[in-house]
C-alpha cells in the first residue's frame, strides 16, 4: 500500500461499475461504490478494529444503511429515528440519545473482489466528516490525521492487501466540533445536528486499473462570443504505478447527442513511478453555446477518456459532460462584483441553497427544488460550503442554473488571526493549510468541467488569509479551473492575490419594508448582494401543523416576542420573531386568531421578496447599479419559520409569488421611494417580429373600488435593461390605502406581465443610521389596517383540466372573476387533495395571492405531477371573501 502523489491524491470516481455478477470491481478500469455499510457507535462496538476490519467479524446488530449517510441520516434510515417526530415542536431536544455523539462511530462493509496479477486497485474517498481512520482486510491504510476534512479526498493504493473473495472495509469516523474540524455547519441557520454531520457523506469506491491509473478529467477551451470554431483541449493527470518504463496509448473523444465530434488519440510514455498531464486538442467548428435557461439551451457535450498498455485498457476516466460558454466577472467603477456570461451582462437573481439537515442526498427533491427556482424567474443558486454531489452540479448543467459554490463562514474555515466571530482557539495551523489545500483540488477536480459554475467564493463573511487564498487559487489553478474567483462574499477585506470581492453582506436577514430597497443605502438595490433577504418564508397551515403543535401555534400568534424552536438556533439574533412582528402588528394591525396571523404574513411576505426582486431588477441601469443579488434564503434544512422562498414541503406561500412576480423576465414595477414605474427586461434578445414595442396600463384605485388615475403608457423595450417610464399620478390621492394595478403588453396586446400594489399616503420611515448587521430598524410604520374593513367581495371560482395535461403532469385552468363593485384583495389559491385535504406539492402556479379589481376577471393555470393526487381542489381564500373550496 502506498500514499500517493498530489494529483492523484483527489482522483474522483473513475468509470461507472458494470454489471459483473457480485464482484464491486473486474476489470481495468471500473469504479464501484461501498453500497452501504454497517454502522455502531465504539462505545457499543468491540474495541479490536484489526479483527472488525477482517472477513467474517459479526456486526449482525450494527445498524445497516446505504452507502452515503451522517450519523443522524444512518439512524433515521434504520428505523432509530423518523422525520414526523423528530422535527415535531422541539422533539429533536428531547427523542435523540445524545450520548453517543461525543464519540466516534465505525462504518463497516464487505466487498466480493478476484485481484488479477498485473492489476491495481484502491480505496477512493471523497470526503468523511469530521476525519477518519480506515483499514482493509485489517490493515491500517489511513489515520485521522490524514484522512481529514468534509472535502479531504483522496486515494489509496490497497493492491496487496486484497484477496480472492470476501474483503473487508472498516472506518472509523471520528466526532466533529465545527469550529475545530473541516466540516459543515449550519451556524444559525437552525438547531445544529445531535450528530454536527458526522459519518461517511459521500461515497466510498473501489478502483481497478492496469498499469496507469486516471485523476478525473478538465477540459480547456478557448470560445469567446463570436468566434466560430473553438479550440478544446482534454486534460488527464496519468500516474505510472509499475517500477519500470510504460508506453501507451491517449485516447480522447467528444460527443454531442451519441454524434462523435472529437476522436483524438496519440502515444505517451510514463517513467517508473511518474505522474504528468496527458492532453490532446482538437477544433470543432460551429459549437453548439451553452446557456443559463432565460437565455437559451443547454446543449451538453459528452466526454470520454481511456489509456490503454499493451493494447489493453489500463483505466477509463470517470465520463463527464461539458457545455461550452464563457463566463467573465470585474468590479464596475463603483468597485461592485458584475458579471457577464457569452458576452451579455448577467444579473444574478437566486437564492441561498440549504441541503438536508442530516445531509441526506435525494436527487429528485433536490431537482424540484432547482424547478421551483425556474418557476420563479431565478437563475443562481449560491452554495455556502455545501457542495453536495457531482450530481447537483449535473442537475444545473441540465436545466440552465448557475451556481456559485465557495467556503462556508463562521467556524473552521474561517479561522484567522483577524476574525473576531470565531473563539481565538479557532486558528488555523500548518496542518489546517494542508486540509485546506487538499479540500480545494478535490472540490476543484469534482466541478471544473461543469458550465454551470458562475464562481467559487474562496470566502464568506472574512476573505482568506494570503497563504490560504494563494493555496486556493493555485488550487484551482493546478486543475485549470475556467471561472472567476472571489475573494469572499463580504467586503470587510480581501487577500493581495485576489482584491475586493465587489461582494456585499451588510444585511437585512430580518424584516425589512419594501421601501428600504430603494433606499439608496446599506443593502438596498445597488451593488452585488451576496445574502440578503427582509427575513420572510412563513409557512402556510397545512405545513405549519405537520411540525409545530397546538401549543405551538398559539404562541405563534399570541406571543410576538417569544423565541420558537422553528426559527434559527437558541443563540442566534433570529430565534424569535419580535422585529418581523412589530412591523406585522403596527402596519396590519394586531392579528385576532392563528387564520388572521398568517393571512397577515402572507401579505406581508409577498410585498418584501416582491419589492427586493423588483429593486435589483428594476435599478440594473441606475447610476449605482445593481448588479445581482441571492436571497437568503432559498430553501431551509428542515421545517422553517422563516428565511425560504418555498417550505420544507416544497409547499409555495406569499414570498414565492412575490418572488416569482419581481424576477419576471419582462416587467413594469413601482419604485416605493419615488413614485415611479419601471420597464424590465431580463432576456438577451427579442423574438422574430418582435421590434420591442409595448404599452404599459397604470390604474390607481381606491379600497371602494373608486378609480383615482388612469394611464396609458406607450414605450419600448431593450433586451437585459431596465428603465424609468413615467411618474404614478394622483398619489397624493391616497386617503388611507390604494390599489395600484400595472399591466405590460407587447404590441399583439399579449400581457407580458399583470402586477398589483397596495399603498399608503405614508411610506415606512427608516433609521438608515442606526443600521445594524441584520437589519434597518423602522421609526414609523405605514398604516395598511384599511384592508381589515373592506367590503367582501364575490369572486367566483372555476376549475377545469386543460387538454395540455399529460400522463406525467395535471394542468388546470382556474378562472376568477370578480363580480363585485370592490376590489378582491389577496385571493390566494392553495391546491389540495380533495380525499385528504392535504396540499399537492410542489405546484407551479402561473400567478397567485392575487388581487382583483372590480369586476376583473383572470385566468390562472397550475401544474403538478399527475401521479400526487387523481382528485385535486382548489381551495379559495383572501382578505375579503369568503373561503370555499373547488373541485
Amino acid at each position: 500500500m502506498g500514499i500517493l502523489s498530489l494529483a492523484t491524491l483527489v482522483l474522483g470516481a473513475l468509470a461507472p461499475l458494470g454489471a459483473n455478477g457480485a464482484d464491486i470491481v473486474s476489470s481495468s478500469g471500473q469504479t464501484g461504490t461501498i453500497p452501504g455499510w454497517s454502522i455502531q457507535s465504539v462505545l457499543h462496538a468491540p474495541d479490536n478494529f484489526t479483527a472488525l476490519a477482517q472477513p467474517g467479524a459479526d456486526v449482525s446488530e450494527w445498524y445497516r444503511v446505504s452507502s452515503r449517510k451522517t450519523v443522524m441520516a444512518g439512524l433515521i434510515e434504520a428505523g432509530v429515528y423518523n422525520d414526523t417526530e423528530l422535527w415535531f415542536s422541539d422533539n429533536l431536544n428531547h427523542v435523540v440519545d445524545r450520548s453517543v455523539f461525543g464519540s466516534p462511530w465505525l462504518y463497516r462493509d464487505e466487498f466480493t473482489l478476484r485481484p488479477k496479477k498485473g492489476q491495481h486497485y484502491f480505496v477512493v474517498t471523497h470526503g468523511i466528516t469530521s476525519k477518519a481512520d480506515i483499514w482493509v482486510n485489517g490493515k491500517k491504510i489511513a489515520d485521522k490525521s490524514y484522512q481529514v476534512g468534509a472535502y479531504g479526498g483522496h486515494k489509496y493504493e490497497v493492491t496487496k492487501l486484497l484477496q480472492e473473495g470476501p474483503n473487508a472495509i472498516l472506518v472509523q469516523a471520528h466526532e466533529t466540533s465545527y469550529l475545530l474540524d473541516s466540516a459543515m455547519g449550519f451556524v444559525d441557520w437552525n438547531p445544529y445536528p445531535p450528530d454536527n454531520g458526522t459519518g461517511v457523506w459521500r461515497d466510498v469506491e473501489i478502483s481497478q486499473t492496469g498499469p496507469v491509473a486516471l485523476a478525473p478529467i478538465r477540459v480547456v477551451h478557448d470560445w469567446t462570443p463570436g468566434k466560430e470554431s473553438v479550440d478544446i483541449t482534454i486534460k488527464v493527470n496519468a500516474t505510472n504505478f509499475e517500477d519500470h518504463l510504460i508506453h501507451g496509448t491517449f485516447s480522447a473523444q467528444l460527443s454531442l447527442e451519441s454524434d462523435h465530434v472529437l476522436v483524438l488519440s496519440q502515444p505517451f510514455s510514463l517513467d517508473a513511478n511518474e505522474e504528468k498531464v496527458l492532453t490532446a486538442t482538437g477544433t470543432v467548428k460551429n459549437p453548439q453555446i451553452w446557456w443559463p435557461r432565460l437565455w437559451g439551451d443547454q446543449p451538453l457535450y459528452d466526454v470520454g477518456v481511456k489509456v490503454t498498455v499493451n493494447d489493453k485498457v489500463s483505466d477509463i476516466a470517470e465520463p463527464r459532460k461539458i457545455g461550452i460558454r464563457y463566463v467573465e466577472s470585474g468590479l464596475n467603477d463603483f468597485g461592485d462584483r458584475t458579471f457577464k456570461v457569452n458576452g451579455e451582462r448577467f444579473l444574478p437573481l437566486g437564492g441561498g441553497y440549504g441541503p438536508d439537515m442530516f445531509m441526506r442526498w435525494d436527487a429528485e427533491y433536490v431537482r424540484q427544488k432547482f424547478e421551483l427556482m425556474l418557476d420563479l424567474g431565478m437563475n443562481t443558486v449560491r452554495l455556502e460550503g455545501k457542495q453536495e454531489h457531482p450530481e447537483l452540479f449535473e442537475m444545473a448543467d441540465e436545466i440552465g442554473l448557475m451556481i456559485m459554490p465557495g467556503w462556508e463562514c463562521c467556524d473552521w474555515w474561517e479561522g484567522w488571526t483577524y476574525n473576531t466571530d470565531v473563539p481565538d482557539y479557532v486558528r488555523f495551523d500548518h496542518h489546517d493549510y494542508w486540509i485546506a489545500n487538499y479540500s480545494m483540488l478535490h472540490e476543484a477536480s469534482m466541478m471544473q468541467t461543469h458550465p454551470s459554475i458562475l464562481a467559487f467564493l474562496v470566502g464568506s463573511d472574512y476573505w482568506p488569509d494570503n497563504r490560504a487564498a494563494s493555496i486556493y487559487v493555485d488550487g484551482l489553478k493546478t486543475w485549470d479551473w475556467p471561472n472567476p474567483i472571489v475573494a469572499s462574499a463580504g467586503e470587510l477585506g480581501s487577500p493581495k492575490i485576489l482584491g475586493s470581492s465587489g461582494a456585499k453582506m451588510l444585511g437585512p436577514y430580518d424584516y425589512v419594508p419594501p421601501n428600504y430597497w430603494y433606499g439608496g443605502q446599506v443593502g438596498a438595490a445597488m451593488g452585488f448582494g451576496s445574502e440578503e433577504g427582509p427575513g420572510v418564508g412563513t409557512p402556510e397551515i397545512r405545513s405549519l401543523k405537520k411540525f409545530l403543535s397546538d401549543d405551538d401555534l398559539n404562541d405563534l400568534w399570541t406571543k410576538p416576542k417569544k423565541g420558537l424552536f422553528h426559527m434559527s438556533s437558541n443563540v442566534s439574533s433570529f430565534y424569535d420573531r419580535s422585529i418581523y412582528n412589530d412591523a406585522l402588528y403596527n402596519r396590519y394591525g394586531a392579528p385576532t386568531s392563528l387564520e388572521d396571523y398568517l393571512l397577515k404574513a402572507q401579505i406581508m411576505d409577498y410585498e418584501a421578496t416582491r419589492a427586493e426582486y423588483e429593486g435589483f431588477a428594476s435599478l440594473q441601469d441606475a447610476h449605482h447599479p445593481a448588479t445581482g443579488v441571492i436571497y437568503w434564503m432559498m430553501n431551509s434544512a428542515w421545517p422553517n419559520l422563516h428565511w425560504q422562498l418555498f417550505d420544507y414541503y416544497l409547499n409555495t406561500a406569499g414570498c414565492f409569488y412575490g418572488v416569482k412576480v419581481g424576477a419576471r423576465p419582462e416587467h413594469v414595477s413601482y419604485n416605493y421611494e419615488n413614485n415611479t414605474i419601471y420597464l424590465i427586461n431580463r432576456l438577451n434578445g427579442l423574438n422574430d417580429g418582435d421590434d420591442g414595442s409595448r404599452s404599459v396600463y397604470v390604474e390607481l384605485i381606491d379600497t371602494t373600488g373608486t378609480s383615482l388615475s388612469t394611464k396609458q403608457l406607450n414605450t419600448t423595450t431593450k433586451p437585459n435593461h431596465s428603465k424609468e417610464i413615467a411618474n404614478l399620478t394622483a398619489y397624493e390621492k391616497i386617503n388611507d390605502v390604494a390599489f395600484l394595478r400595472l399591466v405590460l403588453s407587447d404590441k399583439e396586446e399579449n400581457v407580458l406581465s399583470r402586477n398589483v400594489y397596495w399603498l399608503t399616503p405614508q411610506n415606512d420611515v427608516l433609521q438608515w443610521d442606526n443600521s445594524t448587521w441584520y437589519y434597518t430598524p423602522i421609526t414609523t410604520y405605514s398604516n395598511y389596517t384599511a384592508l381589515q374593513n373592506l367590503s367582501t367581495a364575490n369572486v367566483k371560482t372555476t376549475v377545469t383540466p386543460t387538454t395540455e395535461s399529460s400522463n406525467s403532469t395535471t394542468t388546470l385552468q382556474v378562472q376568477l372573476n370578480n363580480k363585485s363593485k370592490t376590489p378582491a384583495f389577496f385571493i390566494r389559491l392553495v391546491l389540495i387533495d380533495s380525499k385528504t385535504n392535504e396540499n399537492i406539492n410542489p405546484p407551479y402556479w402561473s400567478d397567485n395571492y392575487v388581487t382583483l379589481f372590480p369586476e376583473e376577471s383572470i385566468t390562472l393555470s397550475v401544474s403538478f405531477d399527475s401521479k400526487l393526487s387523481g382528485s385535486p381542489a382548489v381551495e379559495v381564500s383572501g382578505g375579503n371573501i369568503a373561503t370555499h373550496i373547488v373541485q
